[in-house]
């Protein structure tokens, strides 16, 4: 298995693998407010001999999370116990039917048996191993000697053609403000806020501008037009420096994936290390339920 699909293969684990009493919360803090105070024992509705508990609604909860985000939340509790009283009905139906002894179900079961216990042991000795102060570590080490690219921040102003782009260069040169210039005369998205596009780095905007860009001095605005597939701009580079650090709470959640990541390759390899297991390969199955060939039938004939 390849390192991209072991992340995806975490990313779907993430998505699955939150405890009962979380998912439970989510039910209850999202506007359920009959579920307060209850416990994941608390009965919600008996169905023949069975029994719907809160834990059950928080399991159906899991399961059916992209369908609820399309309703209200205050109708999350009753969508989910109906789903569960139509479930338990129909389980009931086929118990008696003696579906439950059927090879095929046996089989699903024993899928299904195996698949939840790999998430529970993922998500018990894997993903809650990995602590806040393991993050943080991780993030200072990182991050203590970071220099980040080259990168500045400006402003322009977008006009259609070259003569209107001059005139604007012109205003500028008799003392005019940039930035109430670009709130007048600008055609770009930025213009309202007087041609404002924050910091950036190489290879974020389209080359001609780019160039131009980080040609200037800071303070400096271009003394001629400057085309692109959008139109002329004029620019003025306001500042430059080098790429700052990232916040903590900005890439605390892509580490904690991280670190779940290595972490899931470490014990998958030790646990298989640890496991007998063979392989069948497919072109030996099928050899050996083979066909008789004509001449073999002959043969046995006699």
């Amino acid at each position: 298995m390849t390192r991209r699909e072991r992340e995806k293969m975490l990313s779907t684990f993430k998505k699955t693998l939150t405890s009962s009493v979380a998912a439970l919360a989510l039910v209850i803090g999202m506007g359920v407010a009959s579920a307060q105070d209850r416990g994941p024992n608390d009965v919600v509705a008996k169905v023949g001999d069975r029994v719907i508990t809160e834990a059950d609604l928080a399991y159906a909860a899991q399961d059916y999370a992209e369908q609820l985000r399309q309703l209200p939340p205050t109708e999350w509790r009753k969508v989910l116990t109906d789903v569960l009283v139509e479930m338990n009905v129909m389980a009931e139906a086929a118990e008696k039917a003696g579906l439950a002894e059927d090879e095929d179900f046996k089989r699903l079961m024993n899928f299904e048996r195996n698949r939840a216990l790999r998430n529970t042991y993922f998500q018990k000795n894997i993903q809650d191993s990995v602590t806040d102060g393991d993050v943080k570590a991780y993030y200072d080490e990182k991050f203590a000697d970071y220099v980040g690219p080259e990168e500045i921040s400006a402003r322009h102003i977008l006009l259609e053609n070259e003569e209107d782009a001059k005139a604007v260069i012109a205003e500028l040169d008799k003392g005019g403000d940039f930035a109430e210039l670009a709130k007048e005369k600008s055609t770009g998205p930025s213009g309202p806020q007087g041609g404002e596009l924050g910091y950036f780095s190489k290879g974020q905007m389209v080359p001609e501008f780019e160039t131009a860009a980080f040609g200037l001095k800071k303070g400096e605005y271009t003394k001629e037009p400057v085309k692109s597939q959008f139109g002329y701009h004029v620019i003025l580079k306001e500042d430059e420096r080098k790429q700052p650090a990232p916040e903590f709470d900005q890439v605390k959640d892509q580490i904690k994936q991280e670190l779940t990541v290595e972490k899931f390759r470490e014990a998958l390899e030790k646990l298989k290390g640890e496991t007998k297991v063979d392989l069948v390969a497919v072109e030996d199955a099928v050899e050996d339920k083979a066909p008789a060939t004509t001449d073999e039938k002959a043969k046995d004939a006699k």
